[in-house]
């Protein structure tokens, strides 16, 4: 128990058989379950876990019949942590590059102030540049952006940090079966959350790399993907809730602003076309597409101050 809360660890691994047990034994005693999910890993993970069961109860190990990825083990542990009860879970990958020390202050907010989502932010660490490798960096800096602008917490950073603590009210909304199964999974989820209007809190915590891990994410796939589910999830969550469960102006701005800007993107190839057939384009043209680009940017930057004004109190 933590602070009268019991405490579920949830540890998603995928051939962590070297690391694995680093993780577990770290793990301090007011952690009441320790709930390792085996992605159909092709190593040792699973002997390793079940000779650390001997010794240690509290582990319990799930096992997947086949590869889901991270998001499908997280969705595994989750469901299992909600269905037992427990009123606080916390994420820990199974390559141990999440320090145990930071645990506390990533559980208090939840334990303590009613926040439902806890999530640590490596970005305050004054170390993260000269610690992280700069193409992850830079990568995580950009989709952090777009995280923003897409689950409507602008006040979060460092979206793809995996060390994450969820209360049980949280735990009990999400309907975990349609998370996302792979990488974008804490980008999906925090669109989610503001959905179903869940309070988040970021908490610095200390960037630990080069500790034996082994990295299964190719950067340049996952920027792609991952921005590709963000667009599609930020459609999603206006529609869900500032036209169905909630009826809001700024739908309109935003929309209109996507409008325009693809008619303003449209016009813009029509411009350089007949440009390059006639030499000259129309007066007309260039001064449609103008107006669509910045009316259009207006109406979208308008629409997203709205959303972060409405979202304020989530904080």
């Amino acid at each position: 128990m933590y602070k009268g809360k019991s405490l579920a660890a949830v540890i998603p691994a995928y051939n962590e058989g070297t690391q694995i047990h680093k993780v577990v034994e770290l793990l301090p005693d007011f952690v009441d379950h320790i709930i390792i999910i085996d992605d159909k890993s092709t190593d040792d993970t699973v002997e390793k876990v079940e000779a650390l069961q001997k010794n240690d109860p509290r582990i319990v190990l799930l096992r997947h019949e086949k590869n889901q990825g991270v998001g499908g083990a997280m969705s595994t542990g989750y469901k299992w942590a909600r269905d037992k009860g427990v009123d606080m879970a916390v994420r820990l990958d199974g390559d141990g590059q999440m320090d145990h020390t930071d645990l506390p202050a990533l559980c208090d907010p939840v334990a303590e102030e009613g926040v439902d989502y806890s999530k640590g932010n490596r970005l305050a660490d004054d170390q993260v540049y000269t610690v992280m490798p700069k193409v992850r960096f830079y990568g995580n800096a950009v989709l952090s952006f777009l995280t923003k602008i897409a689950s409507g917490y602008w006040h979060i950073s460092d979206s793809q940090t995996g060390y994450t603590v969820i209360g049980k009210r949280a735990l009990r909304l999400i309907d975990w079966d349609k998370m996302y199964k792979r990488y974008g999974q804490p980008n999906d989820l925090l669109v989610r959350l503001n959905v179903e209007d869940l309070r988040v809190r970021d908490v610095p915590i200390r960037t630990v790399y080069n500790v034996g891990e082994t990295s299964h994410i190719k950067i340049r796939k996952v920027l792609f993907t991952i921005s590709t589910l963000l667009l599609r999830m930020y459609i999603w969550r206006l529609w869900k809730k500032y036209i169905v469960r909630d009826a809001h102006p700024l739908v309109l701005f935003v929309f209109l602003g996507m409008l325009l800007l693809s008619a303003g993107m449209l016009l813009s190839v029509r411009f350089v076309w007949l440009w390059i057939q006639q030499g000259n384009a129309p007066m007309l043209t260039f001064m449609a597409m103008l107006f669509a680009f910045s009316t259009g940017l207006q109406a979208t930057f308008f629409g997203i101050w709205m959303d972060m004004d409405r979202n304020r109190h989530l904080r």
